[in-house]
């Protein structure tokens, strides 16, 4: 009953937004005038980006998981979400618009997408907060069994009554002892493993919740069961397996579900909107770069015998080994005289660098001071070698001394530029190189990509660090 009536609300949401979706459209159509060539055989590519931008939503939110109950959690999650679904949503009608040749102008896209994100974010917060005052007020209210007795299950029962918007009821806790193993549960309230499954039957039981220690897995087992039998979800908190382990993600292992636990997850629609970004931002840097690669190559060949362009082996995602590219600076053949210049090394840590290197040729030395050395790597972008924000690509050599706690480091894509490139490049030190990028990895977001990169121009201009 409580599965068909849950299917109905998200149905009823779903259409809700697809109808809102559409009226937002028609709306941003009408107040930006009809446009003059939307008759005849025009006016069905209007039809069809209208279906497109009412589509879009449903289906990111639905990807998204926003047609589900998320009561237990923050609300910057489903803002983050929400913004997420709108850039999804912006990056769909627009592509749509161009493969159309809709009569729509070039800004529509994005005033769409906005108009929408603030009426469906509108009516989903203004739905969210009744819901929450109905919680408060002991309505739309879910009831809650707790495996175990000890200070897990403690921590369970004060989180709920802090958090009366969410609508639990605590039923009680269920162990394989007498008396609770924390003293501030109530003996009142704590049942026998025994009795669970009469529990199931006789009372209402919205969800099952284990908070036990590892010691009781085994018990846990027929619990699972008879409530797989029941239709009860049962909820398993991560740190039943360890409190060293990080939170995990729900993922499928040959039509299996999987506990996937990794110290940072990024959602995978963001990935792929980074990637998107990275391609159109590299597109349009490749077509500006041209007229400067092409004068940097003449340069180059004039100042030095040698190829126009070096290829360093570098590590790229979890070790990936690849050909990194930039404009040659040094002189042909400067790898083999790295080892005796080993003395010079200006940096702690495996990496290698020397203010003034005597390597570097005339021209190698105005390229890199203006950073335009590192332009052939919008190639390496275009390639899936790497993004425009990301930690720097280590060398082999240099991942090859890393700790454990370092290589976390090329857990996560390369990139051009990075917290590293705009906070003093090699005025900073390895460790704290180290710490920039396990920063920028564990806060990663869409947004501190936008400010890298506006950050990282000013940065180039005023060669912060570069040498």
């Amino acid at each position: 009953m409580l599965k068909a009536h849950t299917h109905r609300l998200r149905l009823l949401l779903a259409t809700a937004d697809l109808a809102l979706s559409g009226l937002v459209f028609v709306l941003v159509i009408w107040l930006a005038g009809a446009p003059s060539g939307a008759v005849g055989p025009q006016l069905w590519r209007l039809v069809v980006l209208g279906l497109v931008s009412c589509l879009a939503w449903p289906i990111s939110l639905n990807r998204l998981n926003l047609y589900v109950s998320r009561r237990r959690q923050d609300v910057s999650s489903i803002i983050s979400d929400l913004l997420t679904a709108g850039a999804t949503s912006i990056v769909v009608l627009g592509a749509a618009a161009f493969l159309l040749r809709a009569p729509v102008s070039p800004a529509f896209p994005l005033i769409c997408g906005v108009g929408q994100l603030v009426a469906l974010g509108s009516t989903r917060f203004a739905i969210l907060a009744g819901l929450r005052w109905l919680r408060r007020r002991g309505k739309n209210y879910r009831r809650v069994l707790v495996i175990g007795s000890g200070p897990r299950a403690y921590d369970i029962e004060e989180s709920i009554a802090a958090h009366p918007e969410w609508g639990l009821q605590l039923v009680g806790f269920v162990d394989d002892r007498d008396a609770p193993v924390d003293e501030r549960i109530d003996p009142e309230k704590l049942h026998k493993l025994i009795e669970v499954p009469r529990l199931l039957h006789d009372t209402v039981i919205d969800e099952v919740i284990a908070a036990c220690p590892r010691s009781m897995l085994s018990c846990i087992e027929p619990i699972v069961d008879v409530c797989a039998k029941m239709g009860v979800p049962i909820t398993l908190l991560s740190d039943l397996f360890g409190d060293y382990l990080p939170p995990p993600r729900i993922t499928h292992f040959n039509g299996l579900a999987a506990l996937s636990f990794a110290p940072v997850h990024h959602r995978r629609s963001k990935l792929v909107i980074k990637r998107v970004i990275d391609l159109i931002g590299t597109s349009i840097g490749l077509v500006l770069a041209a007229p400067v690669l092409l004068l940097a190559a003449v340069a180059i060949r004039v100042d030095s015998p040698g190829p126009v362009f070096f290829g360093q082996i570098r590590c790229g995602l979890n070790g990936r080994r690849f050909s990194c590219w930039k404009l040659r600076t040094m002189c042909d053949g400067a790898e083999e005289q790295q080892a005796g210049l080993a003395h010079l090394n200006e940096m702690d840590g495996p990496v290698f660098k020397i203010n003034g290197d005597p390597r570097v040729t005339a021209v190698g030395g105005v390229l890199r001071r203006l950073s335009l050395d590192e332009l052939p790597q919008l190639w390496n972008v275009l390639a899936g070698d790497m993004s425009l924000v990301g930690p720097r690509p280590p060398v082999p050599q240099e991942v090859a001394q890393y700790g454990d706690s370092e290589r976390r480091r090329i857990s996560m894509r390369p990139g051009i530029t990075c917290l590293w490139q705009i906070k003093g490049r090699n005025n900073i030190g390895f460790l704290e190189w180290v710490k920039l990028d396990l920063e920028y990895i564990d806060t990663w977001s869409l947004s501190n990509d936008f400010k890298i990169m506006l950050k990282t121009i000013p940065a180039v201009f005023l060669r912060t660090g570069a040498s």
